[in-house]
């Protein structure tokens, strides 16, 4: 698929974007809503958690954009909400949905972006300013270290590799 963006420091980035939302998809085939839960007797965040982390990330990054829409579940994950002991978070096919949603809605929004607002600042918490562009690159960057987290969850818990293989 061919990308075209508007501003030229989007392009790289929309590349990951895309292999990202694919690598998400294939991180989470065959793993039960059981297993999702699960922490192993550690503190580590669960593939449930980290799946919802990631909706939540897209839909608050398109709503700062202009879209209004929110995910299912946005009441879990709202203001950098940490995970919760003992809450039983949505199924793993609800997050899916919910990415399959967003998911290209964010995909134009971040193609059309320009450079001046990728250059613009924006309060993230109190005393702390961003450019949009710095937001932008910091999410790219965790979405990849969050599917890198299921990945190793995956082994973990019995499950096969993830495939990087057929981009």
């Amino acid at each position: 698929m061919k990308i075209t963006t508007t501003s030229n420091r989007m392009f790289s980035l929309l590349v990951l974007y895309d292999m990202q939302t694919l690598y998400f998809e294939r991180a989470l085939e065959k793993i039960s809503d059981e297993d999702a839960h699960k922490r192993l007797d550690t503190k580590a965040n669960h593939i449930a958690w980290l799946t919802g982390s990631l909706v939540q990330q897209r839909y608050e990054i398109a709503n700062l954009l202009g879209y209004s829409e929110k995910q299912k579940a946005s009441e879990l994950f709202q203001d950098g909400k940490g995970i919760q002991d003992g809450l039983k978070y949505p199924s793993l096919s609800q997050f899916r949905d919910d990415w399959k949603k967003i998911s290209p809605v964010l995909k134009d929004l971040l193609a059309k972006i320009t450079d001046q607002k990728l250059d613009e600042k924006f309060e993230m918490m109190p005393g702390m300013s961003l450019t949009y562009y710095e937001l932008i690159t910091f999410i790219i960057y965790r979405e990849a270290n969050c599917i890198g987290q299921i990945a190793l969850w995956r082994r973990l818990l019995g499950y096969e590799a993830l495939r990087y293989d057929d981009m």
